[in-house]
């Protein structure tokens, strides 16, 4: 375990926490709106947002690996965030498309592995301490959720080609409170490598390729809609304010759903099962209502579905993933869950959301989310009723 620094890192930590999701909260939910902007379809826009989740698929290991490697992961944050700044700068001045592709695609190899790595800052800093995760994501989740409804006016104010700006400001913060932090110590040991005889021990788990692949059937839908959602309430005749306030709802509940799974939460595989093909069927249940919405106000309202569907999901999911594989491979079991559910997904979603939306609007891309969650939803009762009927044991027990 690493000792507690001599400077009491916790304040700045969650203060740097706030403003990193509060940084990429613009980008998310914003930087659609300047696409559109610019003169890009729905389809190049969908085309363009997939680069992300396809370039994180190498981008997270290899940050990752960096980090392991040099032992500080303070560094490696720091190393994305000012490649991040720079590149930002470029992205939000030029007007060649096939340029902002390269460009996005650099900034891509920065800025989507900015969470995990963020996540790793703060499980080392408080690894021995008292503290808990929970408490810092939910300074995330604020960040998030408040720095949404402050941009709306402001991007309303400044205009939409001015939303880099925002953006530059907040990332400005987060590498000032990066650099405030004391350095950490470095980690002994490490986890199992990653190799094909790892993957495949992994791969020999039935339940866990399934889990994963109705996962990504359950995900397209909800990466669809964090793509397009911003553009779908313009389209309803909202303004970047509600835009900001849909964002708001989608996230201001979340954390304190994270708390409650802390302390209520069975761990049981066949309960967790269960309960993603309840949380599937409440996707289901969210597209529905999306498809049908005719004002932004409902969009808003929807949107606090969200804690429960996509916080449902995620938290057990993760939890899910630790019982299903070997204690040895649960760092390379977490990644190729993250791998799937925002990588794999988020391609899918951004071809295919981008495509239905252009082609036959924004209601027909909701009703495909709502067939996808519905089969994921029904794949996870199959799998609930086999474990309930055969048992399952985890994969400590059976070696």
């Amino acid at each position: 375990m690493s000792s507690i620094p001599s400077k009491s890192p916790f304040l700045t930590l969650r203060w740097y926490t706030f403003f990193i999701y509060g940084t990429m909260v613009i980008f998310t939910s914003f930087f659609q709106l300047y696409l559109q902007d610019i003169g890009m379809s729905q389809s190049e826009i969908g085309a363009l947002m997939a680069i992300g989740p396809f370039v994180s698929l190498f981008a997270n290991p290899f940050w990752g690996y960096l980090g392991d490697r040099m032992q500080n992961v303070r560094f490696v944050l720091l190393t994305m965030m000012i490649g991040t700044l720079v590149l930002v700068q470029i992205v939000f001045n030029v007007e060649n498309y096939t340029l902002i592709y390269i460009v996005m695609t650099c900034f891509f190899f920065f800025q989507t592995p900015m969470f995990a790595q963020s996540s790793t800052l703060i499980l080392n800093y408080i690894d021995g301490t008292p503290y808990k995760f929970g408490g810092f994501r939910l300074y995330g989740s604020l960040g998030w959720a408040l720095t949404a409804v402050v941009a709306g006016p402001v991007i309303d104010q400044l205009g939409v080609p001015r939303i880099g700006i925002v953006f530059t400001a907040l990332l400005l913060v987060a590498i000032l409170l990066m650099l405030v932090l004391p350095p950490q110590e470095r980690l002994s040991g490490g986890a199992a490598p990653i190799n094909w005889k790892t993957l495949k021990q992994i791969g020999s788990n039935l339940y866990f390729i399934g889990f994963i692949i109705l996962g990504v059937l359950v995900a397209i839908p909800n990466m669809m809609n964090s793509t397009f959602l911003s553009l779908y309430v313009i389209e309803l005749g909202g303004s970047k304010s509600m835009v900001g306030w849909a964002v708001f709802a989608s996230s201001i509940f979340e954390a304190v759903l994270f708390l409650l799974f802390d302390r209520f939460l069975r761990k049981k595989v066949s309960f967790m099962i269960g309960w993603l093909a309840i949380v599937s069927l409440l996707f289901t249940f969210r597209w529905l209502l999306m498809a049908e919405a005719v004002s932004p106000m409902q969009v808003i309202f929807i949107q606090l579905l969200h804690a429960v569907t996509f916080g449902g999901y995620f938290y057990v999911g993760t939890q899910l993933t630790m019982m299903f594989v070997p204690n040895a491979f649960r760092s390379t079991g977490q990644a190729l869950y993250t791998m799937t559910w925002s990588g794999v997904s988020g391609v899918i979603a951004g071809f295919l959301g981008g495509w239905l939306f252009q082609n036959f609007g924004s209601e027909q891309m909701y009703l495909a989310g709502v067939a996808l969650s519905l089969v994921g939803s029904i794949g996870f009762a199959l799998m609930w009723l086999n474990v309930r009927r055969t048992g399952y044991q985890l994969p400590d027990e059976e070696e």
